[in-house]
Order: C-alpha cells, then sequence, then structure tokens
C-alpha cells in the first residue's frame, strides 16, 4: 500500500478525503449537468494545488462525460456547443499559461476567487443578453476556457451563457454535456504540451474515476422535474461557502 500512496504523492487520510469530494463532485454532476470541477476544486484545493489538480479533474470530467452522454447528448445546441469548445481551445492555452507561471499559493486563491464569483453570478440569475449572439458564443468559449486554465470551471461559464439563452432545462444539460465532453477531448493536447497531464496526475486521474462515477449515476436518478428547482440554488449555495471557506484557509 505504501507504493500506492507514493505514486499518488497522497497520503491515506487524503486519498480517502479526496475519494469522498470525487463522490460529492460527480453526484452534483449527475443531477445538473456540470460543476465537478468546481465542487472538486473548492474542496480539494486545500489538499492538492490548482496546477496539479486541474489534470486530474480532466479525467474525472471525462469519465463523467462518457457516462452522461446515454441520456444527455440528444436535444444539445450542437452549432453552440462546437463554437464554445474552439474558443475554449484557445483561452486554455492563455489560463494554462498563467497557472504554470505563477506562484501556487496565488493560483490556489485566483481560482477560489473566480469560482465564487461565477457561483454568485449564476445564484443571482445574473442573465448577459449579448452573450447569445453569435461573438457571445465565441466570446465565451473563450472566457471558459481561461476559466478552465485558472480553476478547471469552464464549465460554469458556460452555464451563464446557457442562462442567457433561456433554453429549456433538458437542452441546456445537454448542451453542457456536449461542450464539456468535447472540450475534455481537446483540451489534453494543451495539457501534454504544458506538462501538466503527467504520471502523477493520470494514475491520480485513473485511482479516483470510480467513485466520481458512482457520484454521477446517483445523481441522475434525481434528475427530476419534481427536485430542479430545488437542487440547483443548493448546490451553488454550497458551492459559495466551501469556496470562501477554503479561501479563507488559504489567506490565514
Amino acid at each position: 500500500m505504501g507504493d500506492l500512496w507514493s505514486s499518488l504523492s497522497l497520503t491515506p487520510s487524503e486519498a480517502i478525503a479526496f475519494a469522498a469530494i470525487c463522490f460529492a463532485a460527480g453526484l452534483v454532476r449527475g443531477f445538473t449537468g456540470f460543476a465537478l470541477s468546481a465542487f472538486g476544486l473548492a474542496l480539494a484545493v486545500l489538499i492538492i494545488p490548482p496546477v496539479e489538480l486541474i489534470p486530474v479533474m480532466w479525467w474525472l470530467e471525462m469519465a463523467a462525460s462518457l457516462v452522461m452522454l446515454r441520456h444527455g447528448w440528444g436535444g444539445a445546441d450542437m452549432k453552440a456547443a462546437i463554437t464554445l469548445v474552439c474558443g475554449s481551445a484557445l483561452g486554455l492555452i492563455i489560463g494554462l499559461s498563467v497557472t504554470t507561471s505563477v506562484d501556487a499559493v496565488l493560483s490556489q486563491r485566483i481560482a477560489l476567487c473566480i469560482l465564487i464569483t461565477l457561483a454568485l453570478l449564476q445564484l443571482a440569475k445574473i442573465k448577459i443578453p449579448h452573450l447569445a449572439s453569435q461573438p457571445g458564443t465565441v466570446a465565451t468559449g473563450v472566457v471558459a476556457g481561461i476559466a478552465t486554465g485558472l480553476a478547471g470551471v469552464g464549465g460554469m461559464v458556460v452555464a451563464l451563457y446557457i442562462l442567457a439563452r433561456n433554453d429549456e432545462p433538458a437542452k441546456m444539460r445537454a448542451t453542457l454535456v456536449a461542450f464539456l465532453f468535447m472540450g475534455s477531448a481537446t483540451s489534453i493536447l494543451t495539457h501534454l504540451w504544458f506538462g501538466t497531464m503527467n504520471t502523477t496526475s493520470t494514475l491520480r486521474g485513473l485511482a479516483f474515476v470510480m467513485p466520481c462515477v458512482v457520484g454521477v449515476l446517483i445523481g441522475q436518478r434525481f434528475f427530476t422535474p419534481r427536485l430542479q428547482p430545488y437542487y440547483r440554488p443548493v448546490c451553488l449555495t454550497l458551492l459559495i461557502g466551501l469556496g470562501a471557506a477554503s479561501l479563507l484557509r488559504s489567506v490565514i
């Protein structure tokens, strides 16, 4: 077992805590269609620094997307999803450039501030009408890529874009799932280029995929019209609280 913890660069208690975090993040992703990385970062950023955590989240996002494709691909706005992915590919280069060049503590605080701000905007149901245009779609993709590179929370940027479009909940969720799957498929090349996807991050990702997938499967069972009006605000409120608590601990 000692070799296992050594290969993951985690203590046994850290590994157990991270497995629980992956399960919780998968649970949220299964219901809302996004926020897996946001929850993972809010809870795990004090265990693993963002520059190491973001590539681990790539494995979890890809696994969750593959599970959700069975129910979430149909009905997606594929033109918007593809445009967002193209913009995100450019933005990810910018975001990772910053993340890999600043101090780990500063990167952690930047990531948490972005997470809290995006969650607050969604909780307040802030709509930015211009985002629904074609230029707005491209701009959203670029900003989502930057947010992914800095904090792994590009899905939350895209969620704000979808909110501005006033789509049906099922279509919103499907478009998010399509974006996250295609974005994960293309971003692996950028991670390899920057060296953030290495042996340790790969082993961590593969080791913690299972609790995440179990969470996704359970979360999907709760995606019902009866619970939908309540679950999202509860998740966002919890996310803000967790992010604020991690930020406070980081500062102190």
